[in-house]
């Protein structure tokens, strides 16, 4: 759905481009909360706030959206090693706000194929 797609591809390059703001020495630590956790609190939020808004989804659909969301947690857990459990700046925070908002964008664009998919069969 998302995690195979150029999509996602380009979002974890993105997420490279940018470890040095996860790597260089931590500034203003003004979130007291690990970076993981964080993300992890994120991606829930945009994943509540997805299926809300798409709620012809079925059981099914729902589990695959939170299936591929714990394959993004995994990916960031590779990427994010060695800052998982430190605690946030301020503009990683936002940072990391940000990019589970592109991640929904990409579930959206998915979900959205793919219902559109289904009415175009079901018409047939």
């Amino acid at each position: 759905m998302v995690t195979d797609s150029e999509g996602y591809t380009h979002l974890l390059t993105f997420l490279g481009e940018n470890l040095e703001l996860f790597n260089a020495p931590n500034g203003d630590i003004s979130v007291n909360q690990p970076v993981l956790e964080y993300f992890e609190e994120q991606l829930s939020a945009q994943v509540i706030l997805l299926c809300g808004q798409h709620p012809g989804l079925s059981f099914e659909q729902r589990n695959r959206v939170i299936r591929e969301v714990d394959a993004i947690v995994a990916d960031l857990e590779q990427v994010l090693a060695e800052v998982v459990d430190k605690p946030m700046t301020r503009e990683q925070a936002l940072f990391i706000t940000d990019y589970a908002g592109l991640i929904k964008n990409l579930f959206d664009t998915a979900i959205s194929t793919m219902m559109a998919t289904y009415r175009r069969l079901d018409a047939s």
